[in-house]
């Protein structure tokens, strides 16, 4: 077995694992972390296939970005964990339900003949000058210009959901208006006090 193949095969496994920990961790934040664990694997197993641009990005964007206002969004909003899981055994049948038909989709996917093992021919070797990120940017700006910059204005309407709901009104939040603060002059706030000098 090459070492490549031993590489692949472990980051697969801490990758699997921490997906799984996603999903069945208490903590909404140790579930975080663990997704940033799985973004990390994933960004290993892209650079196994020479995609080191998508690697790199997923990195920066998945784990620099989202997942950081992931974690202020969580720390945030304050959620309450016991409350959720009340209705987490009403649910569960719906849940299996929807996972089996996933999991007998994916297998009908990957046992396909474009993704068989056996069927999986070797990659043609890349010319002299070649770069997969010049390549995926002419596909990507070109072809699937109009998708790219729909799955951007998804993005964008998730940010401004996130920020709305860090912004809410809750009880006992105190806040300055900020048309009142710039309005705020000298003399409101500093008071100049003449004081006569000590005497010995």
């Amino acid at each position: 077995m090459e070492f490549k193949t031993i590489v692949f095969y472990v980051l697969g496994l801490v990758m699997v694992f921490a997906a799984l920990r996603v999903i069945t961790a208490r903590n909404p934040v140790q579930a975080a972390l663990f997704l940033v664990l799985t973004f990390f694997n994933a960004g290993g197993i892209w650079l196994l296939l020479q995609a080191e641009f998508l690697a790199i990005t997923l990195v920066m964007v998945y784990v620099g970005a989202v997942m950081v206002l992931f974690l202020f969004v969580v720390m945030m909003l304050d959620i309450n964990v016991d409350r959720l899981r009340e209705g987490f055994w009403s649910y569960l049948p719906v849940g299996a339900v929807v996972g089996v038909v996933m999991l007998a989709e994916m297998a009908l996917v990957v046992s396909g003949p474009y993704f068989g093992l056996d069927a999986m021919p070797e990659p043609p070797a890349a010319q002299a000058g070649y770069s997969n990120t010049q390549a995926l940017g002419r596909v990507l700006y070109t072809e699937y210009v109009y998708p790219f910059e729909l799955a951007s204005l998804v993005l964008l309407v998730a940010m401004v959901a996130a920020v709305a709901l860090t912004l809410r009104k809750r009880k006992g939040t105190k806040y300055v208006h900020p048309s009142q603060q710039i309005a705020v002059k000298r003399a409101d706030r500093v008071e100049l006090l003449t004081m006569p000098a000590e005497k010995e």
